[in-house]
């Protein structure tokens, strides 16, 4: 079948309504051709706007962004047979050291890059750059069963298939530091979410705010964090594999902004051992596929129901399928060494498996929004799930996890309105809320043992997946909470 008759998400900049297809995808000669052309028709325009180079970026299963660049004038070749790439990056870990496993980290082998040219977009904190996001295809033309975002594009399908459809955006938390050396010192001194630090970095702030328009990013607010020299981001929901796209260009986008103003930015889970670390929280909403674009809100599952806070059946279902799978989720949501240093009760990291209305203790937070928009914005936040994440597989098993609930029927248990860190083991396991896994080899186990998300990711995946968080336990086995923060702090 014609490539263009089933990409990647729906909805593009031509205005055609597309919809995704769960199938393994093969370029054929058709579709290398339209791909070439409209490459070449891109190519032309990008030396009027003094681009020299395109990066294409993959993110690999250590949740760090990987690239390779071409000039406009290998565009085209680059779409129509892709930019050759080794397979081995799949078993790296966040030290650039190599593991090996059953699909990946020999030498051998080849890969290609494609860019997806509907989110080709010059990069305003890189001038003279412009980004893509690659697909990985094998030289024959199939897609790499280790590319995430084919994973995720193929899970979006399977939900297209049952009528449903899902909003997603991440939140982008970061710390700032002055100076060029490894250890990070704020570049903010003021208060938790105080005006002060806006004010201390409001050039650079400034700048950022422009960068990110000019690359088409729809920012909802900026705000000051908790930690010293913390920032927080939000952008509007879009499908989800714009969503992890976005993610990618923001924290680029970020990292280029601050480079150029002698900073340097960390989204690693732990930026000091002592400190509350990065989040990398993921915002969900469920919704009827014809509706999934609507303005009014109508066709959001998270609103207008009888179940808990205005859920619909499937909306629950949805909510609950991610709360039953929340340890085995957390090797792909919170999957370094590094995410457990985090991932402690009372921070405000979601450390238990529970879920409340608004209660940012609970892993999975509920957010009904303001009465008056609520059938538009209520939603489900992931709050256990941090930076270090490849934003493809976290979506991908996100939406297996809520799709399996809504095909068994899923409840929700009694929802949780306080800390749970606070009440005593006893009430705990009577109310059934377990403590989510403390170390990353108890969240790999669960990932394994998960026959939903063995199915939907598929064996590659799981297997390297495996592989690579196990790498990085024996990486830092024995290592101090302060050499664990150090060896990860500049890495995401």
């Amino acid at each position: 079948m014609d490539e263009q008759e089933r990409p990647a998400f729906a909805g593009t900049p031509d205005g055609r309504e597309r919809v995704p297809d769960e199938r393994v995808r093969v370029l054929d000669e058709r579709e290398r051709a339209r791909r070439g052309e409209r490459a070449a028709a891109i190519a032309a325009d990008l030396p009027v706007k003094d681009i020299v180079a395109v990066a294409l970026t993959w993110v690999d299963t250590s949740g760090i962004s990987r690239t390779k660049a071409v000039p406009p004038t290998g565009l085209r070749d680059a779409a129509t047979w892709g930019v050759g790439m080794s397979p081995v990056f799949d078993a790296f870990l966040l030290d650039d050291s190599i593991v090996a496993g059953r699909y990946a980290g020999g030498p051998v082998g080849d890969l290609r890059l494609h860019p997806d040219l509907d989110r080709l977009v010059p990069l305003a904190g890189m001038p003279g750059w412009a980004w893509a996001p690659a697909e990985r295809f094998t030289q024959d033309g199939t897609e790499h069963p280790i590319d995430a975002r084919g994973v995720l594009r193929r899970e979006v399908a399977r939900l297209a298939a049952q009528g449903w459809s899902v909003r997603a955006a991440f939140e982008v938390e970061w710390a700032v530091s002055r100076g060029d050396g490894e250890d990070f010192v704020p570049a903010c001194r003021g208060p938790a979410y105080g005006m002060t630090r806006i004010t201390e970095l409001s050039g650079y702030l400034r700048d950022l705010m422009h960068a990110l328009a000019e690359t088409g990013v729809a920012v909802v607010q900026i705000h000051p964090e908790y930690a010293a020299g913390q920032l927080e981001l939000s952008v509007a929901p879009e499908d989800p594999v714009g969503a992890a796209d976005t993610m990618v260009l923001v924290r680029e986008t970020i990292r280029a902004v601050s480079f150029r103003h002698g900073l340097a930015a960390s989204f690693s889970p732990k930026v000091v051992a002592e400190g509350v670390g990065n989040g990398g929280h993921v915002h969900l909403s469920l919704w009827r596929e014809n509706a999934a674009k609507g303005t009014e809100g109508t066709g959001n599952a998270m609103a207008g129901g009888d179940g808990p806070y205005g859920m619909t059946g499937a909306g629950e279902a949805f909510v609950a399928g991610i709360l039953d799978r929340l340890p085995a989720l957390l090797a792909v949501g919170a999957p370094s060494v590094a995410s457990y240093l985090r991932l402690i009760p009372s921070h405000w990291a979601g450390a238990f498996a529970c879920w409340g209305l608004e209660n940012r203790e609970a892993a999975l937070r509920f957010v009904t929004g303001p009465a008056a928009t609520s059938s538009r914005s209520a939603n489900l936040e992931v709050k256990c799930f941090d930076a270090a994440a490849n934003p493809y597989l976290a979506l991908a098993a996100l939406l297996a996890a809520g799709r399996a609930g809504i095909g068994a029927g899923s409840v929700l248990p009694e929802p949780v309105d306080v800390d749970p860190g606070t009440l005593d083991p006893a009430e705990r396991a009577a109310r059934g809320i377990a403590a989510l896994p403390s170390s990353l080899e108890e969240s790999v186990r669960a990932f394994e043992a998960d026959p939903v998300l063995r199915a939907a990711l598929g064996e590659a995946v799981v297997d390297t997946v495996a592989v690579v968080r196990r790498g990085e336990v024996a990486l830092f086995d024995g290592a101090t909470p302060e050499e664990i923060t150090a060896a990860t702090r500049w890495r995401h």
